[in-house]
Parts: C-alpha cells; sequence; structure tokens
C-alpha cells in the first residue's frame, strides 16, 4: 500500500473551543493531547484567558490572526495547527475554509472542531452576573436604582409570571422567568455594594445563593438526609417541622406578608391555622370584607387557591364584556 510522501501530506486543523463560564486550564484530556502534539498553536487573542496556563503548562501559542489560505499552507508536509478560539469562534477563519473546501482547487487538511471544555447546567447564569455588572457601572438608569426603587418591579415581574402560567404560554413563561430572576441578581448586585452610612454589611448573588441551598438542604432531610418521605404530605410535614425549627417563631401568624392581596392572605393565615390545629372561629361580623374572609378560608379547606379561582372567574367574565362588545375574547 502506497502512502502520501510527507511534501504530499495536507495535516490536520484543530479548532480548540473552550467555555468562558469554565475556570481557565480545566482543560479536557484529549484537548491537552491535541495541544501537546500539535506543531503550532495560535491564538488571534493575546489576553484569551487560557494562554497563560498554557504557557505554563509548556505550550508554546503564537498570536496570530491567519487566514483560511495561511491556515492550510502552515499544515503543508503533514503538520497539525491548533487554534485556539475566541469568544466569537473564528468565524471568519471558518467561513474561508469552508469556502475553500467548496471550491475543489485546494487540497484540505483534516478538519476537527474539539470542544475543550463544557458548560455546566446554570452555567449561563454566570453570563447574567457578569451583564448585570457591567449596567450597574456603566448605565444612567440602573446605577442608581434602590431595593425600594425597584420593589415595584417584582411585583409587577411577579404576576406577570403567574399570568403567563394561567396561559399556558410556555414562550412567555420563559420570559417572564427572566424577568423574574432580573430582578433577583439586581437586587443581589445593589446589596453587593452596601451602605456604609447606613451600617449596611453587602451580600452577593454567591450569599443570595448559598442561602437558599443550605436552606433547601435542610428542609429535605428525606433527599439529603436519613429521614423518609413517599408522599407529599409527608414532604410538607417535614418543610414545615424543619421550618418551624429554624424560625422559632411565637406565633403562626409571624412571617406572613400582611401586604399581599386580601384574598391570598385570608387564605394563607386559614393556612397556617388548620395546619397548627388551632381552633379559631371566623369573626361574625357583618360586611364584604368578612364575608370574602369566610370565602377565602373555605375555599382553603377545600384545596382551592382562592385568587387563582378568582382571577379564573374575571378572565371568564372579561371575555364576556368582550363578547357583548361584539370582540373576539
Amino acid at each position: 500500500m502506497n502512502t502520501p510522501s510527507p511534501e504530499a501530506a495536507t495535516g490536520r486543523i484543530v479548532l480548540l473551543t473552550t467555555s468562558h463560564r469554565v475556570a481557565p486550564g480545566l482543560l479536557s484530556w484529549p484537548a491537552w493531547q491535541a495541544l501537546r502534539a500539535a506543531d503550532r498553536v495560535l491564538c488571534a487573542d493575546g489576553a484569551h484567558p487560557q494562554l497563560p496556563y498554557l504557557r505554563e503548562a509548556g505550550t508554546a501559542v503564537d498570536e496570530a490572526s491567519p487566514t483560511a489560505e495561511e491556515l492550510v499552507a502552515a499544515c503543508a508536509g503533514g503538520r497539525t495547527v491548533v487554534v485556539v478560539a475566541t469568544g466569537e469562534g473564528e468565524p471568519a477563519l471558518t467561513d474561508g475554509l469552508a469556502r475553500l473546501a467548496g471550491s475543489g482547487r485546494v487540497a484540505m487538511p483534516e478538519l476537527e472542531l474539539l470542544p475543550a471544555s463544557y458548560d455546566l447546567p446554570g452555567a449561563r447564569l454566570l453570563d447574567l452576573v457578569q451583564v448585570m455588572d457591567r449596567i450597574r457601572v456603566e448605565c444612567p438608569w440602573s446605577s442608581r436604582q434602590t431595593h425600594k426603587g425597584l420593589a415595584k418591579y417584582g411585583i409587577e415581574e411577579a404576576y406577570e409570571l403567574v399570568e403567563a402560567i394561567e396561559d399556558g404560554d410556555r414562550d412567555e413563561l420563559r420570559e417572564e422567568l427572566g424577568d423574574v430572576l432580573l430582578q433577583v441578581v439586581f437586587h443581589a448586585r445593589i446589596a453587593e455594594e452596601g451602605r456604609a452610612e447606613d451600617d449596611e454589611p453587602p451580600f452577593s448573588i454567591d450569599d443570595v445563593a448559598a442561602g437558599i441551598v443550605t436552606k433547601l438542604i435542610h428542609r429535605h432531610p428525606h433527599v439529603f438526609g436519613d429521614a423518609t418521605a413517599s408522599t407529599p404530605e409527608e414532604v410538607k410535614e417535614h418543610w414545615l417541622r424543619t421550618k418551624a425549627q429554624e424560625k422559632r417563631r411565637t406565633s403562626v401568624t409571624e412571617g406572613i406578608p400582611l401586604h399581599q392581596p386580601g384574598l391570598a392572605l385570608a387564605a394563607k393565615l386559614a393556612s397556617r391555622v388548620r395546619t397548627a390545629g388551632l381552633d379559631v372561629p371566623l369573626p361574625r361580623t357583618e360586611g364584604i370584607g368578612y364575608e370574602l374572609l369566610a370565602l377565602a378560608a373555605r375555599a382553603e379547606s377545600e384545596g382551592v387557591d382562592p385568587e387563582s379561582a378568582l382571577r379564573a372567574a374575571a378572565r371568564t367574565y372579561r371575555d364576556a364584556v368582550r363578547t357583548a362588545e361584539g370582540l373576539r375574547p
């Protein structure tokens, strides 16, 4: 069997992609093998975060941005050239290589796309944190916002999320979840600055995440501990018991936000009373408010969210109004 001479061999191009969301230097073993075996390693970005770690590992990297023709020529004689891709992924280079290959006039090297690192689930949250950092510094509006100033948006976004859920619109649901997430990251970014004049210690989004992780682990002993739970009722029992141990409240009414919508507030109070096994009769006072209180308590006892039920009824009424106006619901 005849083998091509070294002069006739077309060589190999390896396009090495990395994720900026993974700590630099944490590359896969195939990536390190390709780098060590390469005849040349090129990178167009001299400030690429991987370069110090590659050079520390003994890999020489040339800062260069070759054209497709120059890269093909560099592979002549069977040489292997590894291109460490920039964040944009080298679209000009790959487009040029595709045009050369499509022309049929050039003997093309073997082309390989080699992912050197992968994003873990949730890695795009790091992008959100970075974008929020920049907006907080450079945007004239965002840089002046406070927790109090943003409070109304948190309420609005929460209601828009609920509406998307009730409408069953998954595209809208995804967007509204992002808007709610933005509120969390925005408030955490503000809190990271602290307020020296009020002696308020700063905290970051990492502190927020660490707090909820600790809470979730502690309140799920059937998942992370030795407790057992095979039904939703047993899970809820674990949750309420560990929550009571954490909060050490003197009243079942503690921790109930009084500024929430009235029906939701009434149902939450009724739920706390029922769960605690207390016998507290509803006020026997006449008036629409007390009638609504009784209806909310009844709904809660029957497993119905009165807020959702009222919204559903109101939407039906809205459709009836539009029909009476000669409009489509």
